[in-house]
């Protein structure tokens, strides 16, 4: 480290340790989609279902917060990488009600997923390119984003009683604008150097690119499905 700080500076040595957390954040989001997607594959074949209305919700909430504190408590060791795949694989098993619906209710619902797929990977891929590029400081839209976050959860959760197709084709636009803003957030923490962890980092991106994706979907279905 003495031998960095020599020839590059204090500077740059953050800003090379910046770098390597940003490029393993890339490479273990990269690694992440394998066990969401056979998550996804084995809930489908098994009709696995966690069971829908608030007790699914409030069920789901415990094993991802459960998850979340496994992988805070173990981010520096490798075995948070492990918690982190595993945490995954249940969100793939999580998104597969959605997928099987998709796919047997909507003729066209094969080619829905693989918009929603590349729409998602589009936007990471802008949001990500904008954070890194710009000049712009995004990290003070930190407690804005977190007060969206609050505002979608709490209509997402009052939807469960009210069955309002319009509130839920509004909480899927502006969860897609905030989740995508999120990523303007999370991967700028990182460039900046208020994420120094890469686990913890690709965490917070995986979960925005699966809101995004899981929004998109659900807004495809309801504007370009083609029901059987």
């Amino acid at each position: 480290m003495d031998q960095m700080q020599q020839i590059y500076g204090f500077d740059g040595v953050n800003q090379i340790a910046r770098h390597r957390v940003l490029r393993n954040t890339y490479w273990l989001l990269a690694l992440s989609m394998i066990p969401t997607i056979i998550g996804a594959i084995v809930g489908v074949q098994t009709g696995f279902f966690i069971g829908g209305g608030l007790m699914g919700f409030v069920i789901f909430m415990a094993i991802a917060f459960g998850f979340f504190f496994a992988i805070d408590k173990t981010k520096n060791s490798g075995l948070g990488v492990a918690f982190l795949l595993g945490f995954t694989f249940f969100m793939g098993l999580m998104l597969s009600g959605m997928i099987g619906a998709v796919l047997h209710n909507f003729v066209n619902g094969a080619a829905l997923i693989m918009i929603a797929f590349g729409g998602t990977a589009s936007i990471l891929g802008v949001m990500a390119t904008i954070a890194t590029v710009s000049k712009r400081d995004f990290t003070g839209m930190g407690h804005w984003l977190f007060a969206g976050l609050l505002m979608i959860i709490v209509a997402s959760v009052l939807n469960i009683f009210l069955h309002l197709p319009a509130l839920y084709l509004v909480i899927s636009v502006v969860s897609i604008a905030i989740f995508s803003a999120y990523i303007l957030f999370d991967v700028q923490q990182i460039i900046k150097g208020g994420e120094t962890n890469y686990i913890t980092a690709t965490l917070r991106i995986y979960l925005d690119v699966y809101n995004i994706f899981v929004n998109l979907l659900s807004l495809l279905s309801i504007v370009a499905g083609d029901r059987r």
